[in-house]
């Protein structure tokens, strides 16, 4: 009987030495380590850059909901459908930088020019992911500058009598508009000078040729010019044939960029008033990604593209993401989100380092016709009026 109590004494203060042995040596393992990493050779110690690598290929609701276990109000607002990744899913996406919802990840290392979709939005608009996001096209130049047919359809009696009335509407309106004076605080230009619209070009079908040196995307800017000076913000536009421009000096189509630049540097210097820097441009895409439908009418849709591969880039980010929102609330479903692009394929700056408030719309797509580019060029141009206002209010508030 002694030897049994014995026994089951040694039973029962086993496991207690077990668990101190346990937590002793994840002590010990704990203090070399860190020992390990503070006196490591630099050369030899994990950079920033290493762990960033690595934590970015973990799911963001990870991080989401590690801060909502310290800040509530984080928790509350994680998806009640969201789950915490589990750990070996989340040690894997590590090890491998595979992500098993996300098909990028496996097929982007494997499928030659897939890559060009491993992007990022910052802000999903409506309807947006990584298939249906802008492509960048690199049609020959020579093909850019052939001389086409385009048409262009004239306007309605009837909509040109309700146009004169909203004239009539804005002249009275225009009496209490604030207004900038000879001020030009808002500059616009087209890299893409002659991207154009198949609606316009009859027999073109191809999306890489549409161009055309009139009937193009630089009727756009000026439209949004109109709408802008009508709400009393200055502006001006550059007609730059950017696609005569590379001509003359003999470089590509992929260098549209680096002409417009000293267009945009020239405009700086010699307007100190200018604010804001606004590059326009349209879609390759197919129309059923391009249009939305708002009030029974078709509206051309926005897509707002930030640069991320200069100093700074985060206040461009700022202000597309306000003027996304800004479009949600009047026109919901008009934008498409905000896209910031860097990396292989593409430009990365689009000239924005040059100014904080730099921003590269592509408004509509191939498909899309004058009347539902122009009507988005209005509701750009009233939202952005706004946004102009509000924030010269604050500012004189200060």
């Amino acid at each position: 009987m002694l030897l049994g109590k014995k026994h089951n004494r040694n039973r029962q203060v086993n496991p207690f030495y077990k668990r101190s042995g346990i937590y002793l040596i994840s002590i010990v393992v704990l203090f070399v380590s860190i020992g390990l990493l503070t006196t490591v050779k630099p050369a030899y110690r994990f950079s920033s850059q290493a762990i960033t690598k690595w934590t970015s290929d973990i799911e963001s609701s990870t991080f989401f909901y590690l801060i909502g276990m310290e800040n509530r109000a984080f928790k509350q607002a994680f998806p009640q459908d969201k789950h915490l990744p589990k750990l070996t899913t989340t040690i894997f996406q590590i090890a491998t930088s595979l992500k098993p919802n996300d098909p990028r990840s496996l097929l982007g290392n494997e499928l030659p020019g897939f890559s060009n979709f491993d992007s990022h939005m910052l802000i999903a608009g409506e309807g947006t992911d990584y298939t249906n996001l802008p492509v960048e096209s690199s049609p020959p130049l020579e093909d850019v500058l052939k001389d086409r047919e385009a048409v262009v359809e004239k306007e309605d009696p009837e909509d040109e009598a309700e146009a004169e009335k909203e004239k009539d509407k804005a002249k009275e309106e225009k009496k209490d508009t604030p207004t900038t004076g000879d001020r030009d605080v808002v500059f616009i230009y087209n890299s893409h000078s002659r991207e154009s619209f198949l609606p316009h070009l009859p027999g073109v079908t191809d999306p890489d040729e549409a161009h055309h040196k009139e009937v193009n995307i630089t009727k756009v800017s000026d439209r949004l010019a109109k709408t802008l000076k009508a709400n009393g913000v200055g502006t001006n536009v550059d007609h730059t044939d950017i696609m005569n421009l590379l001509n003359e000096k003999g470089w590509g189509y992929g260098q549209s960029y680096k002409a417009s630049r000293g267009v945009v540097e020239e405009a700086l210097a010699t307007n100190q008033e200018i604010q804001y820097a606004f590059d326009l441009h349209r879609d390759s895409i197919s129309r059923d990604k391009t249009t939305k439908e708002i009030d029974g009418k078709d509206y051309a849709r926005i897509m707002i593209v930030v640069g991320e591969e200069y100093d700074d880039y985060e206040k461009n980010l700022e202000l597309a993401a306000d003027l996304h929102y800004l479009l949600e609330e009047e026109y919901p479903g008009l934008s498409r989100g905000v896209y910031p692009k860097k990396g292989a394929g593409t430009n990365g700056v689009f000239n924005q380092d040059l100014t904080d408030n730099g921003l590269l719309f592509e408004i509509g797509g191939v498909d899309n016709n004058l009347d539902e580019l122009y009507r988005s060029a209005d509701a750009l141009g009233e939202v952005f009026s706004e946004f102009y206002w509000d924030a010269e209010k604050v500012d004189a508030d200060d």
